[in-house]
């Protein structure tokens, strides 16, 4: 399996296992951290496995190449298809008329807001423990932030990538996602995300920034079947 296949499983196997929860089989990450879990692999003790992770009223995101088989106990209450993009080649960050600001855990409530107010992904009160943020602030307002999620030897996601309405059309979303990929090419990995395949702004615009289409990738929402009574 190339670990780009499944890299929920790879990230949580590797520089996200302090954010783990699980076993051999399946993993998820810590529930005030993100949604999303995996099986190793598509075995019935894999999956079965993952549907032990998952809880009452807390459905999980499952992201991967593979398509995803759905384990005994559990309904998808949402399916989508989405790309996977990788940098072509190192991006270099860029110059702008607003500084640049690393976000940490002082930040973390205007994060979340803003998170919640444009839907980047599944983001919660301590995603950005998963790796680096930053963000532009205009008259002390945050009008844009980017960060990384999936991390494992060699790649690093880019994501959380998002613009408060009242800033947008200034660049911001590219600027912020070329300076978080810059970041990464810098200690030596290779840059990847992942986007709703229906986004067509989003997949140019990182087109426009060096990402290159690798595949395309499978999401589902799974939640109890009781859940749903």
């Amino acid at each position: 399996m190339e670990p780009l296949d499944r890299p929920v499983w790879t990230s949580l196997i590797t520089l996200h296992a302090g954010l783990a929860l699980g076993d051999a089989l399946a993993k998820c990450y810590l529930p005030e951290v993100n949604r999303f879990a995996s099986a190793r692999d598509d075995s019935d003790e894999a999956l079965a496995a993952l549907a032990v992770l998952v809880r009452p009223a807390a459905p999980v995101f499952v992201l991967q190449v593979p398509e995803i088989r759905i384990p005994p106990g559990l309904v998808a209450s949402k399916t989508a298809k989405g790309v996977q993009m990788v940098a072509a080649a190192p991006l270099a960050a860029e110059a702008g008329p607003d500084e640049v600001l690393s976000l940490g855990d002082a930040d973390a409530p205007e994060m979340l807001a803003l998170a919640t107010l444009t839907q980047p992904g599944p983001f919660l009160r301590q995603t950005h423990r998963m790796g680096q943020f930053v963000g532009i602030r205009i008259d002390g307002r945050l009008a844009a932030m980017a960060g990384e999620r999936f991390r494992f030897p060699g790649h690093t996601e880019v994501s959380g990538v998002c613009t408060h309405p009242d800033f947008r059309g200034r660049g911001l979303a590219g600027r912020l996602s070329r300076h978080v990929a810059a970041s990464i090419a810098a200690r030596g990995d290779t840059a990847f995300l992942h986007a709703w395949k229906t986004n067509t702004a989003a997949i140019r615009l990182y087109e426009k920034l060096g990402f290159r289409l690798r595949c395309e990738v499978n999401v589902a929402v799974l939640q109890c079947e009781a859940g749903l009574a």
